[in-house]
């Protein structure tokens, strides 16, 4: 069995990331310049698994306003200060890293990531029927007719998710 180990995000490792995004999301493109953007923005948040050399999945995650989403394929120019919540951008995973605990271990570095930066819950757009795997970690549905126009553009069975940090 490989053994996986999550690292840092490298703007080395961009390339293998839209790589990744591209096979897990095909229906959620996004330009190399939001993963790059993303990483400058907030590098403790971008984060890859690594095994042998090769990347099996990546996070993306940072500050931002509780209640809302960033747009798909949008650059931000800058984070919300004060942010009200710890947002996972998107997190994905080649087939190979699936089943290994990965998610599991990374969605608990990202709560602790959360906690420290005075931030007490963390929000998600569940997509692609991943609802109930955040549900198992945590997670609640939570529904905001203010948002309903920027779930439609993630898909009809997008779900925007909460869950607290500690």
């Amino acid at each position: 069995m490989t053994a996986f180990a999550w690292r840092p995000m490298t703007a080395a490792d961009l390339p293998a990331v839209s790589a990744i995004a591209a096979e897990v999301h095909p229906d959620f493109p996004e330009d190399d310049a939001v993963f790059a953007e993303r990483r400058r923005l907030f590098p403790s948040g971008c984060r890859v698994l690594a095994a042998g050399g090769r990347l099996a999945a990546y996070v993306v995650s940072h500050p931002w306003e509780a209640g809302s989403c960033p747009p798909l394929n949008a650059l931000l120019g800058r984070l919300p200060e004060p942010a009200s919540t710890y947002y996972i951008h998107d997190i994905a995973l080649l087939p190979a890293a699936r089943g290994t605990g990965a998610a599991g271990e990374i969605v608990g570095a990202l709560k602790a990531e959360a906690l420290g930066q005075g931030l007490a819950d963390i929000s998600l757009v569940a997509v692609n029927g991943s609802a109930g795997f955040w549900r198992r970690m945590g997670f609640a549905e939570t529904s905001s007719p203010a948002l309903a126009a920027k779930l439609a553009s993630y898909g009809a069975d997008a779900r925007y998710m909460v869950c607290q940090a500690a």
